[in-house]
């Protein structure tokens, strides 16, 4: 897979590896991300209070992470049901340019018709 996670997937992946309870080696090699990206996203989601430290240098999910998890699958969803959907429009718009505006096919049907020239 190529394709790159944006911040927002990032934090959900963070979140959902620290439900039961994790260590930040655990968080950085189950999220694959190296030491620096890993202090920069644990910072942010401590200060927006989704996660919590515990004593034993160990990080939990927070009520909010909870909340913030819910809506990111549902919107995860949304965004993957809109992409269909998307897809299926573009197809529609492949088919019809190549069945209405290809010049080789309409002129085999159109034989008979004279085209406008341009004087």
């Amino acid at each position: 897979m190529s394709r790159y996670r944006n911040r927002l997937q990032i934090i959900a992946e963070i979140l959902e590896i620290v439900k039961g309870g994790a260590r930040k080696t655990h968080i950085m090699y189950r999220a694959n991300l190296s030491y620096k990206l890993l202090c920069k996203y644990l910072n942010e989601v401590l200060e927006c209070g989704l996660v919590r430290a515990k004593d034993d240098e160990s990080y939990v999910v927070a009520a909010k992470g909870e909340r913030f998890l819910q809506r990111f699958n549902s919107y995860l969803k949304h965004h993957k049901h809109v992409n269909k959907e998307l897809q299926s429009v573009e197809e529609e718009r492949a088919m019809l340019e190549q069945k209405y505006m290809n010049p080789s096919t309409s002129n085999r049907r159109n034989s008979g018709n004279k085209r406008v020239s341009m004087k």
